[in-house]
């Protein structure tokens, strides 16, 4: 049961993201749902079971710099969304679900699961007997599959507000990256 908790609880950046790109959207379609959800559900996969296996000894060096990096990315994103958003220019949908831009959002939404995955080399999560590597694997299989659902249900739920209020939530979808960052960043400066 708390490893399902640390799923959902790991997947809660990348829904708030999910819903931003559902914003942007025009019209949001099952392949726009399971694209955002299989590139968010993957990363927050990888990342803990890489976290476990770089180990324990680079754990301060993961924890110092990740909040910096999702920070940075996150707020680089926000300003783009944010400069499109108030731009003239029409772009055509799919632009929004470009590989590189998907990974640089993926990336920044799971920087927190690899810093579990640290975690998980020292305290294996007790899921399956036998091995703790099959419990580390099970763990991230069900954080994958957790994120990727609960990304899934945030692009729809942003989509049916998208429609409607395009230029608007862009701006809102930026802004709320930018806070995701501030937020990650000053978490782990111990500010709020």
């Amino acid at each position: 049961m708390a490893v399902l908790l640390l799923a959902v609880g790991l997947s809660m950046d990348a829904f708030a993201v999910a819903v931003c790109k559902g914003l942007a959207m025009t019209r949001v379609s099952p392949k726009h749902m399971l694209i955002v959800g299989v590139w968010f559900g993957a990363f927050q996969g990888l990342m803990p079971m890489a976290g476990y296996l770089l180990g324990s000894q680079f754990e301060r060096y993961v924890s110092a710099f990740s909040p910096w990096v999702a920070f940075v990315l996150l707020a680089l994103i926000g300003v783009n969304m944010l400069r499109e958003a108030v731009s003239d220019e029409e772009k055509p949908e799919t632009a929004t679900l470009r590989a590189q831009e998907m990974l640089l959002l993926a990336v920044a939404t799971s920087i927190d699961a690899l810093a579990v995955g640290v975690a998980y080399a020292m305290v294996p999560p007790a899921i399956v007997p036998g091995p703790e590597a099959a419990g580390v694997a099970l763990a991230c299989v069900l954080t994958a599959a957790t994120t990727c659902v609960i990304s899934m249900a945030g692009v729809r739920i942003g989509g049916a507000f998208g429609a409607r209020w395009k230029r608007r939530a862009g701006i809102a979808g930026g802004v709320i990256l930018i806070l995701i960052g501030v937020q990650i960043l000053t978490r782990r400066l111990g500010l709020f």
